[in-house]
């Protein structure tokens, strides 16, 4: 098992009404991708796929608002809308010419509604087990919508926050890789490391929680405003990545991406999970290239 490379160097950015942390490739490659993480993930989770990709596209990593180093944001919003407007700005602040848009899970939804509602800000979508609504939750969605319950969500992360970090953490792997012996030691003690400076985060608990409550809000929205609605209105090709391991987003629903996107590309990893970009990097970005290799940056508003 090679070790694993450093995490890419991080800075707080200024997007007007508030600040938010970004980990960043080094400049090079003409072509933009910006990369979304999941409920209670960071920017961190991009670290090597961002390495896998960075010749042929300059990434940005965020940390969404309240997660990884990121403050909270502004009025408490941690809405699936919100982080919306958040990336939004980091796109429009990092380049002049529609990105690469990379969203996992959570990030899945967002990258969603922003390639729907902004398509001049996006050249290509690529989504890995994202979180669309599912009327057949599996066991892991369950809990994230019990977690949303008033009071209730609240009383289980105060039970949850007495247990030492590397149970919480263990569980939480298990539930998002395959196989948690893939994860590098090195990976893993800076996964601990990360969960015992976030338990010193005086917001860290609510921004979960009310993350989880955003997600769960999307799967009940009606209208036009629905996410799979959304979802056939991205006109940016698209790549979605599911795993055949997954048990937090079910692989089935990679069927209905196939009839929903307009211009999609589907595939499955028989040995992954919930986080295909940090258990297979490699084969993720294979596909990403091809992808991103079919596209042609053209500028914003053209």
């Amino acid at each position: 098992m090679h070790k694993p490379i450093p995490n890419w160097q991080g800075e707080m950015v200024d997007l007007g009404d508030q600040r938010i942390h970004v980990r960043s490739t080094p400049p090079g490659p003409a072509e933009t991708a910006v990369y979304v993480h999941g409920l209670a993930g960071s920017a961190t989770n991009w670290t090597d796929l961002m390495g896998e990709l960075f010749d042929v596209v300059t990434g940005h990593a965020v940390d969404l608002p309240g997660a990884g180093y990121s403050p909270e944001p502004p009025g408490g919003d941690y809405s699936v809308d919100a982080h919306v407007r958040t990336v939004t700005a980091l796109i429009e602040r990092v380049s002049r010419t529609p990105v690469h848009l990379f969203g996992n899970s959570l990030g899945g939804a967002v990258s969603v509604r922003l390639a729907a509602t902004r398509p001049d800000l996006v050249r290509s979508l690529t989504l890995i087990s994202p979180a669309l609504p599912d009327l057949l939750p599996r066991y892991g969605p369950a809990r994230v919508a019990l977690s949303a319950v008033p009071r209730l969500g609240e009383w289980a992360a105060s039970r949850l926050s007495l247990l030492p970090a590397e149970r919480r953490l263990g569980a939480t792997l298990a539930m998002c890789y395959a196989d948690v012996g893939r994860i590098h030691p090195e990976r893993l003690k800076e996964a601990i490391e990360e969960v015992r400076r976030r338990d010193g985060l005086p917001y860290a608990g609510a921004a979960l929680i009310n993350s989880a409550r955003g997600i769960v809000a999307e799967y009940f929205r009606r209208g036009e405003t629905n996410l799979w609605r959304q979802a056939a209105q991205v006109t940016a090709p698209t790549l979605v990545v599911h795993g055949r391991h997954d048990r937090l987003v079910n692989p089935r629903m990679a069927a209905r991406a196939g009839r929903t996107f307009p211009q999609v590309k589907l595939v499955l990893l028989p040995d992954a999970g919930h986080v295909a970009q940090m258990e297979f990097p490699d084969r993720v970005a294979r596909e990403a290239r091809i992808l991103i290799g079919e596209t042609v940056l053209t500028p914003v508003g053209e």
